[in-house]
């Protein structure tokens, strides 16, 4: 397999492409004209909501693919090439869920806006960064547009506190340890490996010729879809197993220094 076979550059958001500041690098702008150049499709792929994402790139986003809310939305520009939201019957089953579970935080997640019952100071504050349009409500069943994920927070560890309570319903949903304090829950279906399987067959790109960067557990299912699929050196245990190959980490240009490498051989071919 040769770096110059690629032809579609997918990476994670937070904890790979973005460092502890959250913020993009301008090396990275830079290496994503060259990668324009020579004619590579790039794609942000994030549990963050599409408003989060075109906020980092929103100087790029007219010339990138976006998959947003782990899986659950994926545009081209205004188009829409899959929406998965949850269904009603399944939310009143994760609520359901939910209420049994002791000092948990729920975030639902819509296309312009997340809304939460909680009052976690923390999470509020987290909110800002995360989904910078939301709303406090009483009640998600006040919420009327279609939910493509809910972000369960823990001000601890969400996978210590929250996951255990959460496994029994893998059998029918997305459940995915994304962060240190964050587990998401989505349809089956609305998932990053789903998503960057789509941009795929409608590109004609294949698993050789895709490169996926990601430091999380709910990168695992998009990393198996790209045989060059690079771990941070930051990322979770699982997900540095799954991958094939490994990089530095975000705060050391771990995405940055491996696109260096794909630009050059590139331009040496």
């Amino acid at each position: 397999m040769k770096f110059s076979n690629v032809k579609l550059v997918i990476t994670d958001m937070d904890g790979t492409l973005l460092n502890s500041n959250h913020e993009v690098s301008d090396q990275f702008f830079n290496l994503f004209r060259k990668l324009k150049e020579h004619n590579i499709l790039f794609c942000a792929a994030s549990g963050r909501p599409l408003y989060g994402i075109l906020d980092k790139l929103s100087n790029i986003k007219d010339d990138i693919l976006i998959v947003a809310e782990n899986g659950g939305l994926t545009l081209k520009n205004d188009e829409v090439l899959l929406s998965t939201e949850i269904q009603k019957e399944n939310l009143e089953k994760i609520n359901k869920a939910l209420n049994t579970i002791e000092n948990v935080n729920a975030v639902y997640c819509t296309k312009d806006k997340a809304y939460t019952t909680s009052t976690s100071e923390k999470l509020l504050e987290l909110l800002s960064e995360y989904y910078k349009n939301h709303e406090r409500i009483d009640s998600p069943e006040s919420i009327t547009a279609p939910i493509y994920k809910i972000a369960l927070f823990h001000e601890i560890s969400s996978e210590k506190y929250l996951y255990p309570h959460l496994q029994h319903l893998e059998s029918e949903f997305k459940v995915k340890v994304s962060a240190n304090h964050w587990v998401d829950i989505s349809e089956n279906n609305a998932n990053k490996g789903y998503a960057v399987e789509l941009i795929q067959d409608k590109y004609n790109i294949s698993p050789d010729e895709t490169m996926v960067f990601g430091d999380y557990n709910n990168d695992i299912e998009m990393l198996k879809k790209a045989h060059f699929s690079y771990a941070m050196e930051n990322a979770h245990p699982l997900v540095k197993q799954t991958a094939n190959y490994s990089t530095h980490s975000n705060d050391d240009f771990g995405v940055e220094k491996i696109l260096e490498l794909l630009i050059n051989e590139k331009e040496s071919n």
